[in-house]
């Protein structure tokens, strides 16, 4: 029973270190786009940075991989972007929220011009 749990113990820590590794390329790779003033720059740094993760792909020890991921996530906590791009209509943007809500008891009629044939 004991081998038993500690497989699935063993399969649960390298699910979440997956997990880790997969959002921590997502977060980079996101963030190489703040870094690039054009696409060509973009890709050759999204290129290096693919390589970067797939160098070490083949490393099986747990302990390991879990220091990798320590030192790849202060690695990017040191070195991402001061001021990123925001989409504008999302928090933190220049857009969002630009227009007040309007007061309670005024409707909103998105369909104006339409007749209503029925």
């Amino acid at each position: 029973m004991t081998g038993a749990v500690a497989a699935a113990s063993y399969l649960a820590r390298r699910a979440a270190q997956k997990e880790r590794v997969r959002i921590l390329y997502r977060r980079a790779l996101k963030d190489t786009l703040n870094w690039a003033v054009h696409r060509h720059i973009f890709y050759s740094d999204a290129d290096a940075l693919r390589e970067k993760f797939d160098a070490n792909k083949h490393v099986e020890d747990v302990e390991t991989i879990d220091r990798m991921i320590a030192d790849a996530e202060a690695a990017y906590d040191k070195w991402r972007h001061p001021d990123p791009y925001i989409v504008p209509w999302a928090p933190g943007g220049s857009k969002f929220n630009r227009n007040p809500v309007p007061p309670s008891g005024i409707e909103i009629i998105y369909n104006y011009g339409k007749e209503d044939n029925d």
